[in-house]
């Protein structure tokens, strides 16, 4: 539910001002090839100088300049364990973590000595933010998390498994 809102908020950088074209390109669950690796983030995006050559390909080698992945208990540990690092190695500028169970979001930016992420920043449900690539978007958190439980604990029921 958190990707299709922030898929909301992102529309205006696509279309640009005045409707035009935009600066940025977005994908929801684009299949990306780096090498070996094969990962499908949530949310892709390119600025527009470096969208890919063919979109009507099964998948894409061109690394996203941005990539979100909604946190979940199931998924937490491949996204920040596993596919982090697929990231960094592919070049990919940025990244946010995005968890609807505690209402934040964590913004990261390739570091430029090694390949790793440096945390930028950590931005609660009540924030407006800035936050990069995007800075001049103004992003209210708490429209990302409409529509959710009040309570994070609601969002999920434990069945036992």
């Amino acid at each position: 539910m958190t990707t299709l809102n922030l898929s909301d908020e992102l529309i205006s950088l696509r279309r640009g001002s005045g409707g035009g074209p935009g600066t940025w390109f977005f994908l929801v669950e684009p299949e990306l090839h780096f090498g070996a690796n094969v990962v499908v983030p949530d949310i892709a995006g390119w600025r527009i100088e470096r969208m890919p050559p063919d979109l009507t390909a099964t998948f894409l080698s061109t690394p996203p300049d941005w990539i979100c992945e909604a946190l979940s208990r199931s998924t937490e540990r491949v996204d920040r364990l596993k596919k982090l690092p697929i990231y960094a190695s592919a070049g990919v500028g940025h990244v946010w973590l995005l968890d609807e169970r505690i209402r934040k979001l964590e913004v990261h930016r390739l570091g430029t000595e090694i390949r790793r992420y440096d945390l930028v920043e950590i931005y609660t449900e009540g924030s407006v933010v800035r936050a990069e690539p995007f800075t001049e978007l103004e992003l209210r958190l708490a429209n990302l998390f409409r529509y959710l439980p009040t309570r994070a604990s609601e969002a999920y029921v434990d069945y036992g498994r």
